[in-house]
């Protein structure tokens, strides 16, 4: 069976695309619903977890995680891509702590990849929504108490079924670090915003 195109990362197809990247972003477009967003003060990383089966034990399973003491990653698409990218970011972040003996700036660390600078975006399944949300909400002025909300509020543009602390996760970075907040922190923010 011959093959119309190959699908190395630097192939590209007679209408000029990258064929793998186009993949790649279709996987994130379907995938479930992240947040991010730049307050005052900090920074909030939202998604949908959603639940495999009632059968699966997933709870050592997380789709934001820190790369340092200071940053976080969230993803939507595929999980195996994450972990590969997850993995090579923290590795980047050991180096240079290795060789500078301070922790990467976030600014250095996403300039090896691809990266947009955002204040706020969505990404995922309805993301079109979810940005559109965040343009509505959005202020310069936003601090972290209330971008946590937004997070919360744009997740809600798309989600399917009842929101809860077992089914979404939310980081924050402060002056303090980065951390993933408690199921029980989680549910504080959700009886706030309903």
């Amino acid at each position: 069976m011959s093959e119309r195109y190959s699908f190395s990362l630097t192939t590209f197809s007679p209408s000029g695309k990258l064929v793998q990247i186009e993949y790649a972003l279709a996987a994130v477009a379907a995938g479930a619903p992240s947040v991010g967003i730049k307050a005052t003060n900090g920074v909030v990383l939202a998604t949908e977890k959603k639940q495999k089966s009632i059968l699966y034990d997933d709870s050592s399973i997380h789709k934001i995680e820190p790369i340092t003491k200071n940053i976080g990653m969230v993803y939507s698409g595929m999980g195996p891509d994450y972990r590969v990218l997850l993995k090579d970011a923290r590795k980047q972040a050991q180096q240079y702590f290795l060789q500078y003996q301070e922790q990467i700036p976030t600014s250095q660390l996403v300039q090896r990849g691809a990266y947009f600078a955002w204040k706020a975006t969505a990404m995922g399944k309805n993301f079109v929504n979810g940005k559109t949300f965040l343009e509505k909400r959005y202020s310069d002025s936003l601090e972290l108490e209330d971008a946590v909300h937004t997070a919360i509020l744009t997740l809600k543009e798309s989600f399917e079924g009842q929101m809860t602390e077992d089914n979404i996760e939310i980081g924050i970075c402060d002056h303090n670090g980065f951390r993933r907040l408690s199921p029980a922190e989680i549910k504080d923010y959700l009886a706030s915003v309903q």
